[in-house]
C-alpha cells in the first residue's frame, strides 16, 4: 500500500506508490483485510489524492467510496476504478470484504494504455459488469492475484512480464464498453470530443463558449446541442462543471489561499472567484474546504 508522504501539511495529501517489498515496482494486488491491517482507519478514512490507478471489487458486504466529491456505492460484483490525481475518500470497510489492484500508469504498455483509455479523466469511476463479463473479469482478477502472489515461482523479469499482460487483460476488459449498464444509446460525435478535450487542455485560459466554438471551427450552437446529446448538460455548463471541480481539487488539497487559487485557475481576483464559485455550489471556498475536512478524522 502506499505511504503518505505529506501528511500533516495537506488536507488531502498526494501519495506516492510504494510497491511492498521483494516485489516488483509498479503493481500490488491486496484484499482489503489485508488494507484494515496495515493502515489506520482514520487515514483510510481521509481524503487523498493518489498518484497511481485503484481498482477495487468487493466479494461480500457494500462500500459507499468517495471520487471527486461524487459517493459511489459498491456492491457485491461492480467496480470501481480511482484514476491518478482524482480525489478518493474510502468508506466503512468493516462491513465489505474484496480486492485492490494498485498500479502506476507506467505499468501498463502504450497500446493497452490507448485501448484501455488509461489517461482518460472523463472515464466513470463505477463499472457494474453484466453477468459474462463479470466472470470474465472474476478470472482475470484471479490469475493477477495468483501471479503477484507466485513471485520467487519465475525469474524476476518474467513475472513482472506475467503481472503486467495479466494486469493489462483486467483494465483492458474492465474498460470495455459493454461492461457499464448505463452507457449512451452511441458514441460522441466528433464535435463533442473536440471540445472535451480543448476544454480539458484551456479551462484555466478561458470560459467562454464563444472561443472555444472559435479555436474548433464550430458554431457555439453546434457545440451547445454536441454538449447537450452527449453529456447532458449545455456547452457553458460543462466548461463551468469542470472549473468548479478543479477549484474543489484544490481547495481540498492543501492551504493555498483564495488569491492564488484565483489566479491558478484564470480569474482576475479572488472576488471573481469567490462568487463565481458560490453561485455553482451554494457555498464559499473557504466554507467548502471546512466541509471537506471536517469529513477527514484526525
Amino acid at each position: 500500500m502506499a505511504r503518505n508522504r505529506q501528511a500533516g501539511r495537506a488536507a488531502i495529501p498526494e501519495v506516492p506508490f510504494a510497491a511492498p517489498a521483494g516485489t516488483p515496482s509498479g503493481i500490488e494486488v491486496t484484499t482489503l483485510a489485508a488494507l484494515r491491517e496495515r493502515v489506520p482507519a482514520t487515514r483510510l478514512a481521509a481524503p487523498q489524492r493518489p498518484e497511481f490507478h485503484h481498482l477495487l471489487t468487493l466479494t461480500d458486504g457494500s462500500l459507499d467510496h468517495t471520487v471527486d466529491f461524487t459517493v459511489h456505492r459498491l456492491d457485491v460484483g461492480s467496480w470501481l476504478w480511482v484514476r491518478p490525481g482524482q480525489v478518493q475518500q474510502w468508506g466503512d470497510l468493516t462491513g465489505a470484504e474484496g480486492t485492490v489492484v494498485l498500479f502506476l500508469p507506467g505499468a501498463l504498455d502504450s497500446a493497452t494504455a490507448t485501448a484501455s483509455r488509461l489517461d482518460d479523466p472523463h472515464a466513470p469511476a463505477l463499472h457494474r459488469p453484466r453477468t459474462a463479463e463479470a466472470a470474465a473479469l472474476s478470472l482475470a482478477l484471479h490469475h493477477l492475484s495468483r501471479e503477484f502472489q507466485d513471485l520467487g515461482q519465475l525469474p524476476l523479469e518474467v513475472h513482472t512480464a506475467a503481472l503486467r499482460h495479466l494486469l493489462a487483460v483486467l483494465v483492458l476488459r474492465l474498460s470495455h464498453p459493454s461492461t457499464v449498464r448505463e452507457r449512451p444509446a452511441r458514441p460522441p460525435d466528433s464535435a463533442f470530443l473536440r471540445f472535451r478535450d480543448a476544454v480539458e487542455k484551456d479551462f484555466t485560459r478561458t470560459r467562454r463558449v464563444e472561443d472555444y466554438a472559435h479555436a474548433l471551427g464550430y458554431s457555439a450552437r453546434t457545440l451547445a446541442r454536441a454538449c447537450q446529446a452527449a453529456a447532458g448538460v449545455g456547452a457553458k455548463e460543462y466548461i463551468d462543471r469542470r472549473v468548479v471541480l478543479e477549484a474543489k481539487r484544490l481547495l481540498a488539497h492543501g492551504d493555498e489561499s483564495a488569491t492564488w487559487i484565483s489566479a491558478r485557475l484564470g480569474f482576475p481576483s479572488a472576488t471573481h472567484f469567490t462568487k463565481y464559485f458560490h453561485q455553482r455550489t451554494g457555498r464559499t471556498p473557504i466554507a467548502f474546504r471546512a466541509t471537506v475536512r471536517d469529513r477527514a478524522p484526525g
